[in-house]
């Protein structure tokens, strides 16, 4: 009997093993279905409409009661929605599978019509869950009736590009008076002295900026497109900065300087941002000798994102003014230069709209750097 006894007791351990690991699997089992049953519950009383599908079959597993008051549908033709509106689903597992997590979590827009005709437009949000012990993986979410809001955004826009076309108005009217008295004055000077000619000449050259701004800035299209539409892959960043430093006149130099482990393109609104780093451009060149350098960098930083900078060599922020420097209107105690104070407004506007930040200060070697921080995609 002896000779057994190692036997019967590696049997008998592998027997309480199998014991404890059925245990554990059956209070996974029972957690995971008390986690179900709370996600029903809380889905049936909440007010937008969740659903669980089926990510490999595209079969609609459950979706609370709040998408047919939503939708005007019944079960099955909500059922045949699921499964159009899942079409993307393979491609996501697919990249899920080949190591890219950028789409395990989505936010979109779509048009579905409502039952009684009129169109819905929906934000769903969807997450793929992996498959778990005796489980497929699943698509779980939520619908949301987002047509108020988007009739709300609409006449934003519209109000926007109002107050827009009237400020250019109001802006164009004395200018173009202006602009037309200076001509005049131009071409029956021919007896003033060079001093005279050279005031007409500054006031000239001060009116064709104010047009030139109101052209970049306050064009009802501009203002209303700043950061409304994002394309989906943006632009390179090495390309982004090669277009700003395009801008820059000869008389100064441009240096770019990119890491090498940036993302391949940045989402962003390519127009707006180009303007942002166009007025910082244009800032440096004012404030800084010709000849100098100006740096243009692009790096993935340690608190997550992308920055922007834009360093000169010229003779730095008055540190008593730094706090004031995105006013609207301001215009520092040293500006030398003609203006309206409304460029670093507007830029820290369109960083604003890409929810990112705009910051200003001295170097201690000398100069002063602009940082934009942009957010990537999670």
């Amino acid at each position: 009997m002896l000779p057994f006894l190692p036997f019967l007791v590696l049997l008998l351990a592998g027997a309480i093993l199998m014991a404890l690991r059925f245990v554990q699997l059956r209070r996974a089992l029972l957690r995971a279905r008390a986690g179900e049953t709370q996600f029903r519950l809380l889905a049936e009383h909440g007010r937008d409409a969740a659903f669980l599908l089926d990510a490999t079959t595209f079969e609609l597993l459950y979706i609370s009661p709040a998408a047919q008051r939503l939708t005007g549908y019944d079960l099955p033709a909500l059922r045949e929605h699921a499964a159009q509106l899942a079409a993307d689903v393979p491609a996501r597992l697919q990249r899920w599978r080949d190591g890219d997590a950028s789409r395990l979590t989505l936010l979109r827009e779509v048009a579905l019509p409502h039952a009684d005709g009129h169109l819905l437009a929906l934000e769903i949000s969807s997450t793929i869950v992996p498959a778990a012990a005796g489980r497929s993986m699943t698509l779980v979410g939520s619908l949301r009736d987002v047509s108020e809001a988007q009739a709300q955004e609409a006449e934003r826009e519209k109000e926007q590009k109002r107050f827009a076309s009237m400020l250019s108005h109001e802006f164009r009217t004395p200018l173009a008076t202006i602009d037309g008295a200076i001509q005049r004055l131009v071409s029956t000077s021919q007896d003033a002295d060079d001093a005279t000619r050279k005031r007409y000449v500054k006031i000239q050259t001060a009116v064709d900026r104010l047009l030139s701004m109101i052209d970049d800035y306050l064009s009802p299209e501009r203002m209303a497109a700043i950061g409304r539409e994002r394309a989906a892959d943006g632009i390179a960043p090495l390309a982004l900065l090669q277009q700003a430093a395009a801008t820059v006149p000869a008389s100064h130099r441009v240096q770019l300087e990119l890491d090498e482990d940036l993302p391949a393109r940045l989402r962003c609104d390519v127009p707006g941002m180009a303007l942002c780093l166009k007025i910082l451009l244009d800032n440096a060149v004012k404030f800084s000798a010709p000849g100098s350098a100006i740096t243009l960098s692009a790096k993935l930083v340690p608190e997550g994102g992308v920055a922007l900078c834009v360093r000169d060599a010229g003779p730095g922020l008055r540190e008593d003014e730094l706090a004031q420097l995105f006013e609207k209107g301001f215009r520092g105690t040293d500006a030398q230069h003609p203006g309206a104070g409304l460029g670093l407004y507007m830029a820290r506007a369109v960083v604003d709209v890409h929810g990112g930040s705009l910051q200003g200060h001295n170097l201690p070697e000398g100069g002063a750097v602009f940082r934009i921080w942009l957010p990537l995609p999670v």
